[in-house]
């Protein structure tokens, strides 16, 4: 893909596309193109994660360790954004990423989002209020869950 292709891909990426063209160029041109097999991992649960990835081409399966949860796989496609807490901290790998089947990604290191942030502070800025919006939102939705599990909450009403 061409930078301005790139660009255009990574405007359709939900957290990414409040950064702005002039951001999303030095991502575009600063990150790496990864092509992985069907059935390769990308990245393995407890790996050190100091980059995300955008899904350009193809699909993975996300599951935790076979060994130790019944938790069903999530399958992401195309446009979504993996281990986006890693642009902005240390961190580890919550789940397994793993190719369902030939798949091209885009790479983009903790190290240069975070000096694109530096160079972009309108684009920082974008980007808190929308994590802010996000945290917000994900608490409103856990306290409605957490009142409609709870069998007290209906009688304090």
């Amino acid at each position: 893909m061409a930078i301005d292709d790139d660009i255009r891909f990574l405007e359709r990426v939900p957290t990414l596309s409040v950064l702005g063209k002039d951001a999303l160029r030095i991502i575009a041109i600063g990150a790496e193109t990864r092509y992985v097999h069907s059935g390769e991992v990308l990245f393995s649960m407890g790996d050190a994660a100091d980059a995300a990835y955008v899904i350009q081409k193809g699909s993975f399966t996300l599951q935790e360790s076979a060994a130790t949860s019944d938790a069903p796989a999530v399958v992401v496609q195309s446009g979504s954004l993996l281990g986006e807490f890693a642009l902005l901290a240390e961190t580890t790998r919550p789940v397994t990423a793993i190719a369902t089947e030939p798949s091209t990604v885009l790479r983009i290191p903790r190290s240069l989002f975070l000096k694109m942030l530096e160079g972009f502070p309108d684009s920082a800025r974008r980007l808190r209020d929308h994590i802010s919006t996000r945290a917000n939102r994900t608490a409103e939705q856990i306290l409605r869950i957490g009142a409609a599990l709870d069998p007290q909450s209906s009688r304090r009403r």
